[in-house]
């Protein structure tokens, strides 16, 4: 689903969908890793809204978690000086709604307070501030994260370190790591429809990756399902990328 650019403001997906807003904030990824866990689809069925087709891959479903930097955030062509940065983590899975595949979110740990009160207050997205702390050599990254509030009795933490370990690729159409990496969209469902937004960038510089995950209780503090499976890691550098209005779409 890799995004071609037809005029500042509006996009064309290569899935042949085209996005309902424009596209109005930028920000650069920095520092990321993806690590994908197979879970049992009927244990996480239940924590996926009803509205979403539940996805699955090789007989899975998948759960990922995101750590990752965010620099230059702001309004297209704002000044630097308005512009933030700050470090996040996301736990997600693989959806579809109307027959259009996105992502549904479990949670967003920012370590920005401001813009986890922001985005929580105008979007139906689980935003929370989390202490958050990242060192980045030439050899690896260094990610830790802790939720400020607990959720359920368990603390939602993560800490790892990671480096890229082999050359720069993009992924191939209908291969695992496609599916899991080339989605431009999310969806949140509420009580008057279903939450959008869009998200576009060229295809994603991946590497392999090595990783020593020190502590993570992010799917524990979700409720979610344990893993069945090794998980799936991949590095990614720094990738320019836009941001849609979030729009409902109408039940």
């Amino acid at each position: 689903m890799n995004a071609q650019r037809t005029d500042p403001f509006r996009w064309t997906f290569a899935d042949g969908s085209s996005p309902k807003a424009p596209h109005v904030v930028s920000m650069t990824w920095r520092d990321g890793l993806f690590v994908h866990w197979p879970v049992d689809p009927d244990a996480l069925r239940p924590h996926v809204p009803s509205r979403l087709t539940l996805e699955t891959r090789d007989g899975h479903a998948w759960v990922s978690v995101l750590p990752f930097v965010l620099t230059n955030v702001g309004l297209r062509g704002a000044p630097s000086i308005t512009r933030l940065a700050f470090a996040e983590l996301n736990v997600r899975t693989y959806v579809r709604y109307r027959g259009d595949p996105g992502l549904f979110f479990f949670s967003i740990d920012v370590g920005n307070a401001f813009v986890a009160a922001t985005v929580g207050r105008t979007t139906r997205l689980p935003v929370y501030h989390a202490r958050t702390r990242v060192g980045a050599t030439e050899n690896h990254v260094a990610f830790e994260s802790e939720r400020r509030e607990t959720t359920g009795g368990v603390p939602a933490r993560f800490a790892a370190t990671y480096r890229p370990d082999g050359d720069v690729f993009t992924t191939e159409p209908d291969t695992l790591e496609h599916w899991l990496t080339a989605r431009r969209r999310f969806y949140a469902p509420d009580a008057d429809g279903v939450l959008t937004g869009e998200i576009a960038h060229d295809p994603w510089p991946l590497q392999p990756a090595v990783v020593t995950i020190r502590e993570n209780t992010m799917l524990e503090a979700n409720g979610l399902p344990m893993p069945i499976g090794d998980p799936i890691v991949h590095y990614a550098d720094e990738l320019s990328m836009t941001g849609s209005i979030p729009r409902r779409i109408k039940s």
